[in-house]
């Protein structure tokens, strides 16, 4: 295998981003032809198919690599060009693929961002997922860094502690007293419906799952933004599983009541991040833990970052 050409390093990226071959060619101002050309030069080169010609396009576990490649390259350049003093117009700011979770983005993490972005003169493409699942798009060369609760590393990237975001079981006290009926915790939750997420969202499941419940036996709602999701808990659609950041204020006015005090649930936040000598990855890196550091409990005994 030979390298590959920058050109074509930035043809891959701006395929995958755009999704289509119309798409990536109107970014890079040349034809639809140019870009199929330039894929299937890189794909001769490592003798491997980059990309699968779907709609959108999805790249293969090679091109994964590659990608991750050509992001990297995209950074170190960009930053580079910005130690020459040649970036000057609004469009050559870098830009960095993040991955984060819809509870972390609705409460303390858009706070780091405007930090990074405010110091470094970078912009962000935020990609939201489960708190176990923002790894994958790491592996993939989707995103730089991300939030995961993966306290391992992925290959090539470092890892450190962020905290714990704590959430409790809570109801509006309506729904409550409709539903319980004067019995315990166990004996009415698992008919009574529940908020989830989405179809990853597993946090209500496992809460009845502790309970000895048959948590799949549970009515459920979807409501897919965390804001959303907080308020139809709030007006009674279902119970749910809420940050403290989202549920201590509707707590202290009696507008949500705790559905077991006693048993809150923790799930420990990590950082990870390429392996990469990055000014703006540090930047954004320090801006994030200082975030969480202010909005998350503390792990009790935090790790030393650790790297792969």
């Amino acid at each position: 295998m030979t390298g590959f050409a920058r050109e074509q390093l930035a043809t891959l990226l701006a395929l995958v981003d755009e999704g289509t071959f119309e798409a990536a060619a109107a970014r890079l101002h040349v034809t639809a032809s140019a870009v199929s050309q330039r894929v299937k030069a890189m794909e001769q080169s490592a003798g491997q198919v980059l990309v699968q010609r779907t709609n959108p396009v999805r790249p293969t576990s090679a091109g994964d690599i590659v990608l991750r490649l050509a992001r990297q390259v995209q950074l170190v350049e960009t930053e580079a060009l910005s130690a020459l003093g040649q970036t000057d117009s609004g469009s050559s700011r870098p830009t960095l693929a993040v991955a984060v979770n819809a509870d972390s983005l609705a409460t303390w993490f858009l706070p780091a961002l405007a930090e990074a972005s405010e110091r470094h003169s970078a912009v962000f493409d935020v990609h939201r997922d489960d708190q176990d699942h923002t790894t994958a798009l790491l592996r993939s060369g989707e995103v730089m860094a991300a939030v995961t609760s993966t306290p391992e590393p992925v290959q090539g990237c470092s890892v450190s502690p962020l905290g714990v975001m704590r959430y409790s079981a809570v109801a509006s006290p309506a729904f409550r007293d409709r539903w319980a009926g004067g019995g315990t915790l166990s004996a009415w939750l698992g008919a009574a419906p529940l908020v989830n997420f989405d179809r990853r969202d597993e946090l209500q499941f496992g809460f009845l799952e502790r309970l000895g419940l048959d948590a799949r036996q549970s009515p459920a709602h979807f409501v897919p933004t965390s804001a959303d999701f907080a308020r139809a808990v709030v007006l009674g659609l279902g119970w749910g599983m809420l940050p403290e950041q989202q549920c201590l204020d509707d707590l202290s006015r009696g507008t949500l009541v705790e559905l077991a005090p006693r048993a809150p649930v923790d799930i420990a936040l990590h950082w990870q991040r390429w392996n990469l000598d990055s000014v703006l990855l540090d930047g954004l890196t320090l801006a994030v833990r200082n975030a969480a550091s202010n909005a998350l409990r503390p792990l009790g005994r935090p790790p030393r970052e650790n790297r792969a």
